[in-house]
């Protein structure tokens, strides 16, 4: 039986507690009012006290400032010429009395009219600026919660990632993998607290405590609204809180269901004469993957491309689980080379590590293939509803949008192609912690360009949110290692397992 090391457990629990007192002040520090955005910009243009607002919305403040001149000098122009020519007219026609008051009587409206023209586009500047002021408060109110989502989804989906690996080995009847299969019971562990707090956040955005999805707000399907859109508002059959509420719960409950029945006839084979707890493993396996490729494809869909309601992609689907199964295939190995370095897994040798590594490897490949594929057909039809994805990213998370790329894709390639480096366990572990930050940086870059747009950067809300899913993780996942033997005895394959080589 595995001991919760004392470290580890303090370890996880300093993340946690650091990380809520990050996410924490991620909240307090965002800005509650229009006026407190006023004064952030005015500081990060003045003082350079906040380079990551200064970005655009800076430039935005002065486009407004040089149009307010630009049209004060254009009224002024108006009025000039209007004096000249009345100067004009008169010296030509000073013979005549009642010209003078004819000319005066003509000239007030004429003056009236340019002030009128006047005030009506400094009110239209100023609704301008009011508006982009707006737009710019909910991207910075957007941050703290696009933090703790991205950290939130992360976690989560690399447990449905394990989970989706553990019943592929027992729909194929793997004979290398039993030996594994506690530690991916022990990370499958994590998806019931993570889904919960998932849900949590997704009715929290239905609530409209936060713009994170913008075509939850009412009034943008509203025809007679200035918000209204059409495009969204002609897939509002889809996108409606009700239906996306539902879906996720039914999708959640069902996943986890599932980890509770493969865990409870694991632990049943344990003691069992026969290998029928196996066998309703397997035809539960032959269930879930039929409906988790279905149900991953409409949660990709729903909790990830819709925050871009405007954007779609088919290849989207497989894009994101490719992201997260590889990650969840990382940190089965690397949990299970800690395990090995503690004294615990005996039989676990160099050849399940090779194996774990080889997926690591190829599933990075599968995942660079999908990311050119969406990233080269969309360049290259060059559709303008579906390029502004990409210019989003490439023009303000350059250095995101590109090193992930070399995160997850070159870096892998490199190390991993060679056999010999599969077997070695700093490598795996060293490659294995470049993968999961280079695609925890593939879900930052997937939410954050739509929530905060150009508004972002990695502060105290990102590192906290960050902070307190890895705390979390580790409590839940080695708890859950406690709770049984790390060897399933009773599984018919086991002792193949033991014995691989080659």
């Amino acid at each position: 039986m595995y001991t919760f090391s004392s470290k580890l457990k303090t370890f996880s629990f300093v993340l946690m507690i650091l990380g809520a007192i990050g996410i924490g002040i991620g909240f307090m520090a965002a800005p509650k009012t229009i006026e407190d955005v006023e004064k952030l910009l005015a500081d990060s243009h003045h003082g350079h006290e906040a380079a990551h607002v200064e970005k655009v919305a800076p430039h935005a403040v002065d486009t407004h400032v040089v149009a307010d001149t630009v049209k004060v000098a254009e009224a002024h122009a108006i009025d000039s010429t209007h004096v000249a020519a009345h100067t004009t007219s008169v010296d030509s026609t000073a013979h005549a009395e009642d010209t003078t008051a004819v000319v005066a009587v003509a000239e007030a409206p004429a003056h009236s009219d340019n002030h009128d023209a006047h005030a009506k586009a400094d009110a239209h500047s100023h609704d301008d600026h009011k508006e982009h002021l707006e737009h710019v408060l909910h991207q910075l109110q957007n941050k703290p919660w696009a933090a703790l989502y991205v950290a939130c989804i992360f976690f989560m989906l690399i447990s449905v990632g394990v989970l989706a690996f553990y019943a592929i080995q027992y729909a194929a009847q793997a004979g290398w993998s039993p030996i594994l299969f506690r530690v991916m019971e022990g990370i499958t562990a994590y998806l019931l607290p993570g889904s919960i707090i998932f849900f949590v956040l997704l009715v929290a955005a239905g609530m409209h405590y936060n713009h994170l999805f913008v075509w939850m707000d009412p009034e943008v399907v509203n025809p007679e609204s200035v918000k209204f859109d059409k495009l969204i508002f002609l897939k509002k059959g889809w996108l409606s809180v009700g239906r996306f509420l539902a879906t996720a719960a039914i999708i959640l409950v069902v996943w986890n269901f599932v980890r509770f029945k493969f865990r409870q006839n694991s632990l049943a084979q344990d003691s069992a004469e026969d290998n029928a707890p196996y066998k309703k493993n397997f035809k539960l396996a032959a269930f879930f993957l039929v409906f988790f490729i279905v149900s991953e494809s409409i949660m990709s869909w729903d909790w990830i491309m819709s925050v871009d309601p405007h954007w779609y992609s088919t290849l989207f689907g497989w894009y994101v689980f490719a992201s997260f199964f590889v990650s969840g295939i990382t940190v089965i190995a690397m949990i299970t080379l800690y395990l090995k370095s503690k004294g615990y897994l005996e039989h676990v040798n160099t050849s399940h590590i090779h194996d774990l590594a080889k997926f690591m490897f190829g599933i990075s490949i599968f995942w660079t293939y999908l990311w050119f594929s969406q990233f080269m057909l969309i360049w290259y039809s060059n559709i303008p509803e579906e390029v502004t994805y990409f210019v989003t990213r490439i023009e303000h998370y350059k250095l995101p949008f590109f090193g992930m790329l070399a995160l997850n894709f070159i870096f892998p390639l490199l190390i991993l192609i060679n056999t010999d480096f599969k077997r070695l366990t700093w490598i795996v572990v060293m490659a294995g912690i470049v993968i999961l930050f280079g695609h925890y940086v593939d879900f930052f870059n997937m939410i954050m360009p739509a929530t905060v747009g150009d508004q972002w950067f990695i502060g105290i809300p990102e590192i906290g949110a960050l902070m307190f899913f890895l705390g979390l993780f580790i409590f839940v996942v080695f708890t859950a290692l406690t709770k049984a033997p790390l060897v399933p005895k009773g599984n018919p394959f086991i002792e193949e397992s033991k014995h691989f080589h080659y």
